[in-house]
């Protein structure tokens, strides 16, 4: 089995910072696997925030976070990050972490496996 555990979101105000972290274990290899960060809002579709393909060597965002957040991964840790700066209030989500044994899609139905979430909120 494989797990992704999200850990790192919280209570912000607009214009702070937040570092998300997704840590991956269990039958994977981490290094092989592309890895993206999904976010859903309330009352909204999941929708696709950053991408980054098994090397690190093609990274995509979405134009809402272009400038702003940055995706990263520590292939040692098994660990995909999302730096978050200058929040927004329409920020305020779920964010999912999801792996594909991929070259990294923008697509829900790509991934074959995800986290539980964890919460940002962006206070105005």
């Amino acid at each position: 089995q494989v797990q992704l555990v999200e850990s790192g979101g919280g209570l912000v105000q607009a214009g702070g910072s937040l570092r998300l972290s997704c840590a991956a274990s269990g039958r994977m290899v981490f290094s092989s696997y592309a890895m993206a960060w999904f976010r859903q809002a309330p009352g909204k579709e999941r929708e696709i925030v950053a991408t980054i393909n098994w090397s690190g060597s093609s990274i995509r965002y979405a134009d809402s976070v272009k400038g702003r957040f940055t995706i990263s991964r520590d292939d040692v840790k098994n660990t995909v990050y999302l730096q978050m700066n200058s929040l927004k209030s329409e920020d305020t989500a779920v964010y999912y972490c999801a792996a594909d044994y991929g070259v990294g899609s923008p697509l829900i139905d790509k991934y074959s496996y995800w986290g539980q979430g964890t919460q940002v909120t962006v206070s105005s």
